[in-house]
């Protein structure tokens, strides 16, 4: 069994003297794990570390295997992500999440596409660029997953104008007329999620993590009785 793939690593933990298990997001064999030989030397930490891309050949006898990595560097971010502190928390937020909420060796290439944008933005941008990036990836990951957003149309009025909430218990948009008796019990729609080009305020930012955080933890994680991440829990502070 092997296949190539782009990757980007999540995590890498030592095996043994001279060995690694790189976690890492491929392109269309989702969140996998693999053995890299030597990947605890000098000349490997500096590829092996997260948020970089890899070219990666993965090999194994059986597909239900471990199996071992062969690794090429594509695209080194790390220094750029770990000189900048905002940048770093979103890093570790980003892998934190796709660790939890991604079932193993499941493929969603769309949520890989869009973490080589965010992350490359992590790496060039402040936060107030690439915040709103991290929301529209979380709402990603909730629709790969099953589990998306309807923000299409207002679920009380059906209305299409003046979408300002979200109801916690369908996930789909209300008016800000629609919403206005329970507004209390809504989350507020940050107006970047329905395509608006207006400037994003950190208000707004604020608002998306705590939209996607919740159904998150309530559609995604809860039922595999996992708690959110305590990196993507820090990352609510940058705001």
């Amino acid at each position: 069994m092997d296949w190539s793939d782009d990757a980007i690593v999540l995590s890498v933990r030592a095996l043994g003297e001279s060995g690694a298990i790189v976690e890492a997001l491929t392109r269309a064999h989702g969140r996998h794990l693999g053995l890299v030989r030597g990947g605890a030397s000098r000349r490997m930490k500096p590829v092996l570390q997260p948020g970089n891309t890899l070219s990666l050949h993965w090999r194994a006898r059986l597909s239900e295997h471990l199996g071992s990595f062969a690794i090429e560097p594509a695209r080194a971010r790390a220094g750029a992500l770990m000189e900048n502190r905002e940048a770093l928390i979103g890093l570790n937020a980003f892998s934190a999440v796709a660790n939890a909420a991604m079932p193993e060796r499941e493929a969603h290439e769309a949520v890989y596409l869009g973490a080589e944008i965010l992350l490359d933005a992590m790496a060039q941008d402040g936060f107030d660029h690439w915040g709103p990036l991290y929301v529209r990836w979380e709402a990603g990951l909730l629709d790969a997953l099953g589990f998306g957003l309807d923000l299409s149309h207002c679920a009380a009025t059906g209305t299409t104008e003046d979408l300002f909430y979200v109801s916690p218990r369908s996930g789909r948009a209300v008016s800000r007329a629609g919403g206005a008796e329970y507004k209390d019990k809504l989350f507020r729609l940050p107006p970047f999620l329905l395509g608006s080009q207006n400037a994003v305020e950190r208000a707004d930012i604020a608002a998306g993590l705590k939209l996607t955080g919740y159904f998150l933890q309530e559609r995604v994680l809860a039922a595999h009785g996992k708690e959110m991440p305590q990196a993507r829990v820090r990352l609510e502070s940058v705001t």
